[in-house]
């Protein structure tokens, strides 16, 4: 696999010359600063092409933008909103100027409003390090009695609403601010920041999309778009929900292997394919990730290698969980890669040009000396290079035992 690595710009605390002292191969990157529906331009994207290959000195950088993380869809498209032709328009634009920059793997996900969602962003850890988390109670606690979403008590059990009754007394206006921003305001890479009356606003446009409606609108698009994709030589891949359960009443459509392959079935070109994340959807405790890559692994375009422990309260499928060391969680790490390098090897065998799948570490914990930067909630330094050369040597191992 291409040893990959997520990039913010310029603004990002890690530079390109970091990466390439981890020994990074190429770069993941975003035009986060051009709103979701508009167009992106090839003087922008030839832009950032620029500060990924060219080191701040004006030495080559040897590393080059390889993937496209993401390139959003609009609520508009989601929910077929006012201007939703303009808006496919505009996403067919932005790819055949994407295109036309050779870069071929574009990533995308299809969650209503809020993009990943977590409830602390860092947790502070038996080790002495930090972690994002997702906890439950505390989601709970922010729907009911910050968002005062209408019908929130009715999607979560007795027990659970009076513990977050509890935890929302307890936590004052400062951390009721904190946990606020935390899940709508805070993330990295996330597609919109929104006010809490842009998130109920939002909320109004799905009164009547329930996950059938949100899959056929994914369809739609998907046939709008997945063609010319593939004209372009463009893999596109969708990323799994993150949690991989439905929040605040909206439905959630990515988020088990029976999803994706109804997905590749129902719009079956090959540039329409999987980003296979192992965090993401290993919060599922009925996740089988070498299972899911031996059934669905040809239309894997490209891969986020991370972790997840799941812990409680929970609440049926909904469960708290943080994000563990790459090697530590609940996933099967080294399985995992195996079955990643068996599908790279029959995609030689078969003379495909997609054969080396990039796959970056994705999200890592705070440690040592990230404790004292300011990075990017979950992409620091020291952590994700910890868990890149984990995921490296595994990689490697598997490789020299097939020789």
């Amino acid at each position: 696999m291409k040893q990959t690595w997520r990039w913010f710009g310029p603004h990002d605390t890690i530079t390109t010359a970091d990466m390439r002292q981890c020994g990074v191969q190429g770069v993941v990157s975003a035009l986060h600063h051009i709103a979701p529906g508009k167009v992106w331009l090839q003087d922008e994207i030839k832009t950032r092409q620029a500060q990924i290959s060219t080191f701040p000195n004006g030495t080559a950088s040897g590393l080059a933008w390889d993937v496209v993380e993401s390139l959003p869809v609009s609520e508009t498209i989601k929910t077929k909103g006012p201007d939703y032709t303009s808006h496919i328009a505009n996403y067919i634009e932005s790819l055949r100027n994407i295109a036309a920059c050779g870069i071929s793997v574009v990533c995308y996900n299809f969650m209503p409003i809020l993009d990943w969602t977590r409830t602390d962003l860092r947790r502070r850890m038996d080790h002495g390090g930090n972690a994002m988390s997702f906890n439950l109670i505390d989601f709970v606690a922010f729907d009911l009695h910050i968002l005062k979403r209408a019908t929130a008590a009715d999607d979560y059990s007795a027990e659970i609403l009076s513990q977050a009754a509890q935890r929302y007394s307890e936590i004052g206006a400062d951390g009721a601010l904190q946990l606020q921003n935390n899940i709508i305001a805070g993330l990295p890479g996330a597609n919109d920041t929104w006010t809490l009356q842009q998130v109920r606003d939002n909320l109004a446009t799905y009164a009547q999309i329930d996950a059938a409606k949100l899959y056929s609108n994914m369809i739609d698009f998907l046939a709008e778009v997945a063609p010319v994709a593939q004209d372009l030589g463009i893999r596109l891949c969708c990323h799994p929900d993150d949690p991989p359960f439905p929040l605040l009443g909206l439905p959630r459509i990515m988020s088990t292997q029976a999803d994706y392959a109804k997905l590749i079935q129902d719009v079956d070109v090959a540039a329409n394919g999987i980003t296979f994340c192992s965090g993401s959807l290993g919060v599922d405790p009925n996740f089988d990730g070498p299972a899911f890559i031996r059934a669905l692994g040809h239309r894997i375009h490209f891969v986020h290698l991370r972790n997840t422990t799941r812990e409680k309260p929970n609440d049926g499928k909904r469960t708290s969980f943080h994000e563990a060391a790459h090697l530590e969680g609940d996933t099967d790490m080294v399985a995992v890669i195996q079955a990643l390098v068996a599908e790279e090897a029959q995609r030689r065998e078969t003379s495909r040009d997609d054969h080396e799948i990039p796959m970056r570490p994705d999200h890592g914990q705070d440690i040592l000396d990230d404790l004292t930067k300011d990075s990017m909630p979950g992409y620091p330094l020291i952590g994700r290079m910890r868990g890149l050369a984990e995921l490296r040597g595994i990689m490697a191992a598997t490789l020299h035992a097939q020789r």
